[in-house]
């Protein structure tokens, strides 16, 4: 029978905290993660801030932390700090990631890349999402260290890059997972750390990146009877999606059992489509945005049910609205292409 653990009296060191916290939203503003903006963030400069705190208490020190440093690209690092168990058991706290989103300071009252303190209140870019989560979890790392428990199951963090937009593939998580450095992870509970609201966060909706691609045949504006619109055929497409989506996946009776504020979704968040004058009817348009679903629904039926609706329209796509009597979908050109990922 396993020996019953008394459990370990665990407090913050609020100085300390708050003394890193400053440090990282220092960093906020070369952290903004958005490619098409030209936001590339470099995610070792909160790297350095954390090992610089974590070193004393590492192996290489004689401590029992065990770091490891991970670059796929320069300047992009993640994160593995391990404080191990006396088992290969592990309890492991992923998702806090080093990156933010954009962050405009005309529309902040307070300087969103310096650390604000008004009595309980912190203000600055990633307080929430998800500087603050690095800087509470690196704390807990440090007075684990500090005071040396024997504990049957390990403790690992992992403080991921490239979260806000994955774009770029293979710098953060995903690439992680594809190397097989999370593996060991399977030996326990992971948490997920990464909530963007104001308090604790049980749940939340799984993120489904989708794109919707129609290729119709480009032409003159002027002479639209020749063309096929594919903007016009992407929207419509991606109307219909969505009203299926939403009939086949509504809202769920047990978001109301936890408190959620939003069922699943579908929605599109941007356009695409290849450079051309403004008089020119584009032959292909791209729709992207994601699915949020709620944990009450299988990601695999969701996939499945996208496509079919997809396929659906591709074998009826004349029965698509065409927003006026000179535009046309005519079968064996038009085509509509939907890749889903997660």
């Amino acid at each position: 029978m396993e020996q019953q653990q008394t459990p370990l009296p665990v407090s913050m060191n609020e100085e300390r905290f708050i003394s890193l916290l400053t440090k990282l939203i220092g960093e906020a503003q070369h952290l903004q993660n958005n490619p098409p903006q030209g936001l590339h963030p470099e995610e070792d400069r909160v790297g350095d801030h954390v090992l610089a705190l974590l070193e004393p208490y590492t192996e290489a020190k004689g401590g029992p932390l065990r770091v490891q440093r991970i670059n796929y690209k320069p300047k992009r690092n993640n994160l593995i700090i391990e404080y191990p168990g006396t088992t290969d058991r592990v309890v492991s706290f992923v998702g806090s990631h080093m990156d933010v989103v954009p962050a405009n300071p005309g529309e902040w009252k307070h300087d969103p890349f310096k650390l604000t303190i008004e009595g309980d209140y912190l203000y600055g870019r990633g307080t929430t999402d998800c500087l603050g989560h690095v800087a509470l979890i690196t704390d807990l790392l440090i007075t684990l260290a500090e005071q040396k428990p024997a504990l049957a199951v390990g403790v690992v963090a992992v403080f991921i890059a490239n979260e806000e937009n994955s774009e770029i593939p293979g710098i953060g998580v995903d690439e992680l997972v594809k190397q097989g450095l999370l593996a060991k992870l399977k030996n326990g509970p992971l948490y997920w750390v990464d909530s963007a609201d104001k308090q604790p966060c049980i749940g939340t909706g799984a993120a489904i990146g989708w794109e919707l691609t129609a290729s119709g045949k480009n032409g003159h504006s002027g002479l639209p009877q020749n063309a096929i619109n594919s903007m016009i055929l992407a929207y419509e497409a991606t109307v219909e999606v969505m009203r299926r989506f939403h009939e086949e996946f509504p809202a769920h009776p047990l978001e109301k059992k936890y408190n959620y504020n939003c069922h699943s979704t579908m929605k599109p968040t941007q356009w695409s489509h290849p450079p051309g004058a403004g008089n020119i009817i584009p032959g292909k348009a791209s729709i992207s945005g994601d699915i949020r679903l709620t944990p009450f629904y299988k990601v695999t039926d969701v996939q499945a049910a996208i496509q079919r609706y997809v396929a659906d329209i591709n074998a009826n796509i004349t029965s698509l609205p065409t927003r006026g009597s000179v535009y046309k979908n005519e079968v064996c050109i038009t085509r509509v292409c939907l890749c889903m990922c997660n």
